[in-house]
């Protein structure tokens, strides 16, 4: 089983600002490499009010200077927010800059907020999304000038620079919950990212669609192209689980509420009141919490679904916590080689 984070800087409780954030984020994603923490997926938020990370892809530019080992991806970019080839561009830079480090993961959005600010139809998501990924594609796989005319981008007689590192293009990660799109991201070969708040039974029965695809389109699977999302509530003391519980219950509310359109009640269809609603027990039944032991036990139980990737989103256990889970539960899990990880 692999292990990495998930999130991104944002502003602490004590609203110290965002270059002092930025600067804690960094330190704490270079010292996680050091103890063998295998990748890093930057969230892409905007219009919070709360310091949430927007500019991703610079990001990943500064921390591939600062890193040697680490994959650096985004999870995810938002697709229908932006023009593709100057996507495409700066996602190759990434990995130019990284030595072929980048993993690209792609989502449609699901923020009404953000949406709403960049007055963008989130009804027309899906086909941008489609037609994005595609011009992505395009950009990265071609080495003559082309030209296009689509519903929503037009371009003539461009040729796109520079080309990754990683050929024929760097993993594709997709974002996706429902079944249809759990198995179209396996019918097209890419790499799937779950969600943070789904329960185990949940997880499980999504790699089932996906390995499934898989099968009937002929599609050959490989460790590590699923990789799952998951809190961090890692103590050294069973009493301090009710006060960590406590603490992710808040954020979950928070961010319910910093995806709202202002002076609207539309909720993220991820973290609406559906999730607030079952509230403790959906959030122990979605973390990985409580002793090392336990954390162990609740890992072996993701592991015998399927899971063999984790990504840890823990922002308030600081780099004492990834210190703690590197010497009390990472040495539990087998370490797989690096050459398993392979393009989608």
């Amino acid at each position: 089983m692999k292990f990495g984070l998930f999130g991104g800087a944002a502003r602490g409780a004590d609203q110290s600002g965002d270059s002092q954030s930025y600067r804690s984020f960094v330190d704490y994603v270079v010292g996680a490499e050091e103890l063998g923490f295998d990748s890093l997926f930057l969230v892409e938020h905007h219009f919070t009010g709360a310091g949430q990370l927007s500019a991703s892809m610079t990001l990943l530019s500064y921390l591939a200077g600062l890193t040697t080992s680490m994959r650096l991806g985004t999870g995810v970019t938002v697709l229908p927010w932006h023009n593709p080839v100057l996507m495409a561009e700066q996602a190759a830079t990434v990995d130019v800059v990284s030595d072929g480090r980048l993993d690209f993961g792609i989502g449609r959005g699901y923020r009404p907020n953000e949406f709403h600010g960049f007055m963008v139809d989130p009804a027309t998501a899906p086909a941008r999304f489609n037609e994005a990924i595609e011009l992505i594609l395009k950009s990265w796989t071609t080495r003559e000038r082309w030209s296009h005319d689509g519903e929503y981008w037009h371009y003539r007689d461009i040729l796109v620079e520079p080309q990754p590192v990683q050929q024929p293009h760097p993993p594709i990660w997709v974002a996706a919950q429902s079944e249809a799109s759990v198995r179209q991201a396996a019918a097209r070969g890419q790499s799937l990212m779950l969600d943070q708040f789904s329960d185990t039974r949940t997880i499980g029965q999504r790699i089932a669609w996906y390995r499934d695809e898989q099968t009937r389109r002929g599609v050959a699977s490989r460790p590590h192209q699923i990789a799952v999302t998951r809190g961090l509530l890692l103590v050294d003391d069973e009493a301090k689980r009710t006060g960590e519980i406590e603490r992710r219950l808040k954020a979950i509310a928070m961010l319910a509420a910093t995806a709202r359109v202002p002076g609207e009640e539309s909720e993220a269809p991820v973290v609406g009141s559906q999730m607030l609603d079952s509230s403790r027990d959906a959030t122990e039944a979605s973390t990985v919490i409580g002793t090392p032991e336990a954390c162990v036990a609740r890992l072996k139980e993701l592991e015998a679904v399927g899971v063999d990737y984790v990504l840890f989103n823990d922002p308030w256990g600081g780099i004492e916590r990834l210190r703690f889970f590197a010497k009390e539960v990472m040495g539990a899990f087998a370490a797989q080689p690096a050459e398993d990880r392979a393009i989608a």
